[in-house]
């Protein structure tokens, strides 16, 4: 095979799986029947004068399925995270006690179950096409080659199979990863 051919097929899944992961990252941030440490990840505080993830300036813990325990290394920062939690609503009301503060999520209604559930098809639709616009790019690089004489028109026709094959790989696992972020929704 040729060797630019082999670039571009190993870019072209390179591409689908960074896209693949981002959707796995955005569904971590989704709420389902169990808190996630992830639903605070991208919230940032001020920690003098610098917005800084929460990560890097405190413990992180899941206590148990409702619940998240936050504890500064700096008790200073208290009030300034929970400040950057209210303003992030996510949900739950952050109760400081003077050491930590902890995120008390309730249980999530039947209704809400079904609007995540519906955010969750959106990320995942958002994935298709992300996947589908990569297999254009790599179908428009090969047919510039095919035009260029640089390939053949047999090598053009096996290789755009070849990114076929990759797209319907990537969509069938962003449909598996879906279906079992809705299951872990939906279940009370």
């Amino acid at each position: 095979m040729n060797e630019e051919i082999q670039k571009i097929l190993q870019h072209t899944k390179e591409n689908m799986d960074k896209s693949l992961q981002a959707l796995k990252r955005e569904f971590s941030l989704l709420r389902s029947g169990r808190v996630s440490s992830a639903m605070v990840d991208s919230i940032k505080a001020d920690y003098y004068d610098t917005p800084t993830p929460l990560s890097q300036m405190a413990s992180i813990m899941v206590q148990d399925a409702s619940s998240i325990l936050i504890t500064p290394w700096d008790k200073t920062l208290l009030k300034n995270i929970e400040r950057a939690l209210q303003e992030a609503n996510i949900g739950a009301t952050p109760n400081n006690d003077g050491e930590a503060i902890r995120l008390h999520f309730p249980p999530m209604t039947k209704e809400q179950r079904i609007e995540i559930t519906k955010e969750a098809k959106a990320m995942a639709e958002k994935g298709r096409v992300a996947i589908r616009n990569i297999r254009q790019d790599a179908n428009n690089h090969l047919k510039k080659l095919e035009k260029a004489k640089t390939i053949t028109e047999d090598e053009s026709k096996k290789s755009q199979d070849s990114v076929q094959k990759l797209t319907d790989e990537f969509v069938k696992k962003i449909d598996e990863t879906l279906k079992s972020k809705e299951d872990e929704i939906l279940k009370v």
